[in-house]
């Protein structure tokens, strides 16, 4: 028994001085590097910016003779749309606070809306309506997801327009006027900034022009029509933004 005792103890002494021996010989654990945090980019939309825009539209006119040279009776000749194209350019600035987007823009465009009817007066004489041209001054109010932005747009509105009314039998111009038209827009648009400092989006827009007496006139003739107008458009815009880089948000 005494000898199995001390067998016990002689290896149990043995395995206590060559455990920190083992331990020794084991290769140290490598060090490994934390990730580094995550980054979250973060459009940013305050800046000056400047672009251009191009598209379409339609000028619904109405007239409604008041007086002519001859003596006619007033009375309502009848509506037509306008159609057609339009190109110009916008400078503005926007200014970001959370994901609310304020702005301010000015545009012009060159157009040419034209369209036309016959009178319900005098057919078959007709009448024409252009818009050669229109501004907008307009303040923007925006939502922001990162680099999608809506925004809702309001202002005044000015077009250059000439009306025509022409003889239906020979087609000769019977009179004519040009009239630059003051006016209330509303609109709203959805915008994509596709690199740093780039977007493009679509807007629509309607001009709220009004009634106004319109006096057109030749050597020979001349008459006095109120004319009713409305313009909705719809364009695609694309902007360059003098503004600072895209924000980290960590």
């Amino acid at each position: 028994m005494k000898k199995i005792l001390l067998g016990t103890v002689a290896l149990a002494t043995l395995g206590m001085a060559a455990a920190p021996a083992s331990a020794a010989d084991l290769a140290a654990r490598p060090y490994t590097k934390a990730p580094p945090p995550m980054v979250a980019a973060v459009y940013d939309w305050t800046g000056f910016y400047i672009g251009i825009n191009g598209g379409g539209g339609s000028a619904r006119n109405c007239w409604d003779l008041v007086a002519d040279s001859v003596g006619d009776f007033p009375g309502r000749e009848g509506c037509h749309n306008a159609t057609g194209g339009t190109a110009g350019g916008q400078i503005g600035y926007r200014w970001q606070t959370a994901n609310w987007v304020w702005g301010v823009e000015g545009q012009g465009n060159w157009a040419d809306f034209r369209g036309s009817n016959v009178s319900l007066l005098f057919a078959p004489d007709f009448n024409r309506s252009r818009v050669d041209a229109f501004g907008l001054i307009t303040g923007q109010v925006g939502y922001a997801w990162n680099n999608v932005l809506f925004y809702v747009k309001g202002g005044a509105a000015v077009t250059g327009e000439k009306f025509d009314a022409f003889t239906g039998a020979t087609g000769a111009l019977l009179a004519s006027a040009n009239q630059t038209r003051w006016g209330g827009t509303v609109g709203a648009g959805l915008e994509f900034g596709f690199a740093q400092n780039w977007s493009v989006g679509v807007e629509y827009d309607h001009l709220f022009m009004g009634s106004r007496n319109v006096t057109l006139t030749a050597p020979l003739f001349s008459e006095t029509e109120h004319i009713k107008q409305d313009v909705d458009m719809g364009l695609v815009r694309v902007n360059y933004r003098f503004g600072g880089p895209v924000i980290a948000k960590y």
